[in-house]
């Protein structure tokens, strides 16, 4: 059975030690997974794996354990059904400019048009008087997108007023 269980809380050590440790005393494993912190906050999503005969109820109440001794701000369980990798990243587009609303919305409206799949995104924002965003993302371009992707960086680029600059990934990592 495959479960995607995600949690939220004030960062800490210990937190992921605690949360696949729970999952590993119901024979889990984890197969796929995204941590970070956030503004001090940790957020963690995982696809784990457990026993068809495993105890949902169990396994909730265990990792609600974990949430209350690390004062997370929810922990959830979900079933999920069909797994698919999809296709992998192809590219890395890098996006960047002074920090205004919208600048991800802008960005994942032009990939969304031209049917381009978002497959990691992270941000940062950094400066004082005039903050500067960072917007990196990894996207599965479609074969034959790539000149009209082109293209629509460049209105993107012109019409937001900033950088955007799209490399082909030369090989998967994982």
């Amino acid at each position: 059975m495959n479960l995607a269980v995600t949690a939220i809380g004030r960062d800490r050590p210990g937190i992921v030690a605690a949360i696949t440790g729970a999952l590993l005393e119901m024979d889990g494993n984890v197969d796929d997974s995204q941590m970070s912190i956030l503004h001090g906050h940790f957020a963690v999503m995982l696809i784990v794996s457990v026993p068809d005969d495993a105890s949902l109820e169990e396994l909730e109440a265990r990792l609600e354990e974990v949430g209350r001794e690390f004062e997370l701000g929810g922990i959830a369980i979900s079933p999920v059904e069909g797994l698919d990798r999809g296709a992998g990243p192809t590219h890395v587009l890098t996006v960047y400019g002074a920090d205004r609303p919208g600048i991800v919305h802008d960005t994942a409206a032009t990939l969304a048009g031209l049917g381009v799949n978002i497959t990691d995104l992270r941000t940062r924002r950094t400066g004082g008087d005039s903050p500067l965003y960072t917007l990196m993302v990894e996207v599965s371009v479609p074969e034959g997108v790539e000149g009209d992707l082109d293209r629509a960086l460049d209105v993107l680029r012109d019409s937001k007023q900033v950088e955007a600059r799209l490399a082909e990934l030369e090989s998967e990592v994982f």
